[in-house]
């Protein structure tokens, strides 16, 4: 922003004061009168309302005026929110469902059921990569990812045996449990 010379500063100075008194002059000539609204009440009026009178006899004991006092209701007041003794509202009667039939008893399995399970489960982690013909027809397994080479009719981790080998698939046994799985050929179309 260029530098304004001294002369200017006075006229813009001048230019500003000028509006501000204009504005002024304006707000005190359109001013709004001050709106009233009738009084309700009459100056000087005394309320009254009805006062529930307090049993006060002279010889009384102020004690038993309090309790007394206490029983009482006053006129207009439908709770009295100091008194502890105001009964709780009576909770809703939770509707009556009906309790559902005992689960059927689990069978119990018996310890050779448990281990032909686990055999099984264990002889599905076997994969068929492949064979090769000769003679003995040598088979390519893998578990887990460890390789093997068995002939057929061989035994396989001490407790497995090649029961059946063909291009397709193999049937390896579990000679401890005598569970027997059919595995196919890794890659094989179904």
């Amino acid at each position: 922003m260029p530098k304004l010379s001294q002369e200017q500063e006075k006229k813009m100075l001048a230019a500003v004061l000028a509006v501000l008194v204009l504005l002024i002059i304006y707000r005190v000539v359109a001013a709004d009168k001050p709106r009233t609204a009738p009084l309700v009440y009459a100056p000087g009026a005394v309320a009254r309302s009805i006062i529930r009178q307090a049993d006060t006899a002279s010889n009384a004991d102020p004690l038993n005026v309090f309790l007394s006092s206490r029983e009482g209701k006053y006129p207009g007041v439908t709770r009295d929110i100091f008194r502890m003794e105001n009964p709780m509202p009576k909770p809703k009667p939770k509707p009556v469902i009906a309790a559902p039939p005992p689960p059927p008893p689990v069978p119990q399995r018996t310890p050779q059921e448990i281990a032909a399970d686990v055999a099984r489960a264990d002889l599905i982690k076997f994969r068929f990569l492949g064979y090769l013909t000769d003679k003995d027809k040598t088979l390519f397994l893998s578990k887990d990812g460890e390789l093997f080479i068995v002939k057929s009719g061989g035994r396989l981790l001490k407790s497995y045996q090649v029961k059946e080998a063909t291009k397709d698939y193999i049937v390896l046994v579990d000679t401890t449990t005598q569970v027997s799985v059919r595995i196919d050929l890794s890659g094989a179309e179904p």
